[in-house]
């Protein structure tokens, strides 16, 4: 019995392999660019008071993100209305804002605001964003889930 070895296809022409590696090439390309373009969308990024403050009067007026600490004793309430201070350590901003943020809004948590810087030094905020930690506690047994909220503090 003689074994005969399997024909080997022939290998492309030297031109259609550069073609073939090309067309690689531009598919990775492409996928690198909409995956990257994407991320950079999607990331959230906002100024403390301090960098702020340091644009000067180019500030004024211009819509960006703002976060910081909610500093305690800053925040009054009223039923169509908040204004409260961010601060980073270094420098606050007061803010004011109709829009109302989620019950888990307390003074000494992070917050991030988006609006706009006025002349007066007041930040105008369109939305308030409440940071919460990760910790996750399981209720006791028979315990019903809460969000973390006591309104006795």
């Amino acid at each position: 019995m003689t074994l005969v070895r399997p024909a080997m296809p022939p290998l492309p022409p030297r031109g259609r392999r550069w073609g073939i590696l090309i067309g690689l090439a531009v598919v990775v390309a492409v996928i690198g660019y909409v995956a990257f373009s994407s991320v950079g969308s999607a990331l959230v990024y906002y100024l403390t008071p301090t960098e702020l403050l340091a644009r000067g009067d180019a500030a004024v007026g211009e819509t960006v993100r703002l976060g910081g600490l909610v500093k305690v004793g800053s925040v009054a309430r009223s039923e169509a209305e908040i204004t409260f201070v961010l601060t980073d350590g270094e420098r606050e901003i007061a803010v004011h804002s109709s829009v109302l943020p989620t019950r888990s809004f307390r003074e000494g948590i992070g917050a991030v605001v988006e609006g706009e810087l006025t002349a007066a030094g007041v930040f105008e905020a369109d939305e308030v964003i409440v940071k919460h930690d990760e910790n996750y506690v399981a209720p006791s047994e028979g315990g019903l889930p809460t969000n973390g909220f006591d309104p006795g503090t």
